[in-house]
């Protein structure tokens, strides 16, 4: 399997956001749909997994997924062997999935003699600051796609994002050299589900990605996050669906987005 060479187009924007002019696809040209719209979920704290699982299979929507194990709300991990039925569940609705790295690792910089500087968030390592090559980063990428095998049975799409959307150029280049397009997303489609409710309320968020949004933007937001009181997914998962549908827009897996459409 393998994925478009105009996914690097992506890599060129700012941190994190994707921006994609005048994105069409063959479900967008179609006369019910103005434009389509790219729905995807980091790993989180897993709080609102279910929700967010039985809202888009209530709408039958397709998203995509990136995958990291990371703590959750009931104890176990997102990608502990508890959660293969979930897993398992997805596959079966036809979502996409990325690595989001096992360990949550976040970068820090790029290293003179081309080594990464990095910092996982969980694992054996977590909090530490080390070096890795571009071959050890992608051995974390594939890490993920190993555990989904046994999870699932199958292997994830050629697709992967940097914890925090933060790139740098070696992790680019790692993350391209095995074999993975970086995913990021659009101004617009910033969620903001991990920001403070105090400052951003769930509805101002709504407001404004209902009015932003537009044909090819991906949006972004987690499966739980701890930090944040008042929860985006139950709040504004339904009615952003519905007010996007309102304005005759289009769900899809990334397979279908022009960037990182798969060949067959």
């Amino acid at each position: 399997m393998c994925f478009s060479v105009a996914a690097s187009a992506a890599d060129a924007q700012l941190p994190g956001t994707t921006n994609v002019a005048n994105a069409t696809n063959t479900n967008a040209a179609s006369k019910s749909c103005r434009g389509t719209i790219y729905l995807t979920f980091d790993t989180g704290s897993q709080s609102q997994a279910e929700f967010i699982a039985s809202t888009l299979r209530k709408y039958r929507i397709k998203a995509s997924f990136f995958l990291a194990n990371e703590k959750t709300t009931r104890g176990d991990y997102s990608l502990s062997p508890e959660w293969a039925g979930y897993w398992k569940q997805l596959v079966a609705d036809g979502h996409a999935f990325g690595s989001h790295t096992f360990d949550h690792v976040y970068v820090q910089s790029d290293a003179p003699d081309g080594r990464i500087r990095l910092k996982p968030q969980f694992g054996a390592q977590a909090g530490q600051s080390l070096l890795w090559t571009p071959a050890q980063y992608c051995d974390e990428l594939k890490r993920v796609d190993q555990r989904f095998l046994q999870l699932t049975g199958q292997h994830l799409d050629p697709y992967w994002r940097a914890p925090g959307g933060k790139l740098t150029p070696g992790l680019s280049a790692a993350g391209a050299a095995c074999g993975y397009a970086h995913v990021g997303w659009a101004p617009a489609g910033f969620s903001g589900d991990e920001l403070p409710s105090e400052k951003f309320s769930n509805v101002s968020l709504l407001q404004r990605m209902l009015r932003d949004l537009k044909d090819g933007d991906i949006v972004m937001a987690h499966l739980g996050i701890w930090s944040r009181r008042d929860p985006w997914a139950p709040a504004n998962l339904e009615p952003l669906i519905q007010g996007l549908q309102q304005k005759s827009f289009c769900f899809a897996t990334l397979r279908e987005h022009p960037l990182y459409r798969l060949k067959k």
